[in-house]
């Protein structure tokens, strides 16, 4: 199945043509080994694309096709049936009470045969009220029995709309890792047989440095990329819908990781673009080489997310939070604090604790790869969910378990 899904996507058809173009030049050229790499990145990103609609459609689709195909049409037919038989059952009380006054009007005129004839059809229309009363109280105990079976498998359902989730994001993350790994490995191949090329590629300076390192050459206590972001963002971002959400332009954000990483003031231009601004923060925070929230701390980070009692959950994010490194819970503590004063303006931002958490949250707390283990993707991608679940606690309780106020006058920059 999965060959017979994976043969008639686009992705496979575009490997293919590069496949049969790379035959045509010399292997050792650039650009033979560029359609090399392209062809066997391509079949692998239509393998795993595969291995996406195959799941989807057995976890999520074929329940929700039973449920709307099979389940919910006996509900609502059961619901249409129920409907018709009151309305019988008000239509033969209604007879049922003219024939009643009928009845007392020729006993009272003394009608012999008369009486008689009108009582008999009174009895008659009192045994087929009764029938279509007992039919009403049958159909209305089944309908009942429906929606409580129904009501009772409510989590099922709702479980069926989390694996959709579950699924895009380890199709999501296996996807950008096969890219990143085949990327990689592509540019260090190019930029050895063109090293011309890689003086275009921007010195990353404080850009992929440990924090420890980059903290301790400045002098700071808060990442200059962090701080410098902050300021620009509170004084002309808080308001903007759909921040760190919506992506800037490639060019923009180059040129300013490029002025942050070089330790240049100028940044003046960038206050009419938060978007690029948001990106760049979002950037650093990623290409931190250990994560701001540790890869230490990765599994009882994730341990408090399943936490269901409120008080318990804060508790353990404080407790956790005072494991940090003094750099990590410095810098995260700042960026929270700065987190918690957008989510106040939310009505027109649009970024509530939740929304920023899925946006950020991957930027903040990921597991450590393990070396030659290819799975460790799909692991990941299954705690994708605790680590949002995380950062939005820490962002709504960031007054209690971050207490004080943050300065964010600007310190040395």
């Amino acid at each position: 199945i999965l060959g017979s899904v994976q043969k008639k996507l686009p992705l496979m058809a575009l490997s293919t043509t590069m496949a049969e173009s790379f035959k045509e030049l010399d292997t050792e050229s650039s650009l033979g080994r560029a359609l090399e790499m392209g062809c066997c990145i391509q079949s692998s990103l239509a393998k795993i694309l595969a291995e996406f609609e195959i799941a989807l459609e057995r976890d999520v689709l074929q329940p929700l096709n039973k449920l709307s195909e099979e389940e919910l049409p006996i509900i609502l037919k059961r619901k249409k049936t129920l409907q018709k038989l009151i309305s019988d059952w008000n239509s033969i009380k209604s007879r049922l009470n003219q024939a009643a006054k009928s009845s007392s009007n020729s006993i009272g005129t003394g009608a012999g045969p008369g009486a008689s004839s009108a009582a008999n059809k009174l009895e008659v229309l009192k045994e087929e009220e009764e029938e279509v009363k007992r039919k009403v109280e049958q159909c209305k105990d089944e309908y009942m029995a429906d929606l409580y079976h129904f009501s009772t498998k409510e989590d099922s359902y709702a479980s069926y709309f989390i694996k959709l989730l579950e699924i895009q994001a380890q199709y999501h993350r296996q996807s950008l890792g096969s890219l990143d790994s085949a990327l990689a490995e592509l540019k260090e191949s190019h930029s050895q047989t063109e090293p011309s090329l890689a003086a275009d590629t921007p010195v990353a300076g404080y850009y992929g440095v440990p924090l420890e390192t980059h903290l301790k050459s400045l002098g700071r206590e808060i990442a200059l990329p962090i701080e410098a972001c902050v300021m620009i963002l509170l004084a002309s971002g808080m308001r903007e819908e759909g921040l760190f959400r919506l992506a800037a332009g490639a060019s923009v954000l180059r040129k300013l990781k490029s002025n942050l990483a070089s330790g240049s003031g100028a940044l003046e231009e960038f206050y009419s673009d938060p978007h690029a601004v948001a990106g760049a923060l979002k950037s650093y925070l990623r290409e931190l080489p250990q994560p701001l929230m540790t890869f230490e701390l990765y599994d009882e980070w994730v341990k408090v997310a399943s936490l269901k009692d409120v008080d318990s959950r804060v508790e353990s994010l404080r407790d956790t939070c005072s494991r940090l490194p003094r750099e990590s819970y410095n810098n995260l503590r700042y960026l929270i604090k700065f987190l918690a004063k957008l989510a106040e303006h939310q009505e027109v931002n649009k970024m509530t604790p939740s929304n920023i958490a899925i946006v950020l949250g991957p930027n903040l707390l990921w597991p450590q790869p393990s070396v030659g283990d290819p799975l460790q993707l799909d692991l990941a991608s299954a705690s994708s969910i605790q680590v949002v679940a995380v950062v939005e606690a820490l962002i709504q309780n960031a007054d209690t378990l971050f207490p004080g106020e943050v300065d964010f006058n600007v310190s040395g920059m």
